[in-house]
């Protein structure tokens, strides 16, 4: 795992720091071979070069992007389309439960094809 991804989330909210750590892990889990690096202040996860996810924190939320995700449904109130048709993004705030096993299959579906 990345360093500066590791410093990065160490200076977050006790919760956010919780969310990052198992989005991060289960970004691991689901690309083995994934390269993590900190790009435009977020942490970015790529697959054989291609962007595969992003987690973005902002103060009351943290985002899990998808790239090449044009084909995956929406979920209402929690993943949505971005202005951009191929990505796609899970809001998570404070004290939200998460079906990060749902997130995992969703990734795998997106990131297939790189």
């Amino acid at each position: 795992m990345n360093i500066e991804v590791s410093e990065y989330l160490k200076k977050l909210p006790e919760w956010q720091i919780a969310v990052c750590n198992s989005l991060r892990n289960l970004v691991h889990e689901t690309i083995p071979d994934v390269t993590e690096r900190m790009q435009y202040g977020k942490p970015h996860y790529l697959k054989n070069g291609h962007y595969a996810a992003v987690i973005s924190v902002a103060k009351d939320k943290v985002s899990f992007m998808l790239f090449h995700a044009a084909e995956l449904s929406e979920i209402k109130g929690f993943f949505k389309s971005t202005s951009t048709p191929d990505r796609k993004t899970a809001t998570i705030t404070n004290g939200q439960q998460v079906d990060y096993t749902l997130l995992a299959g969703l990734l795998a579906q997106a990131s297939a094809s790189l």
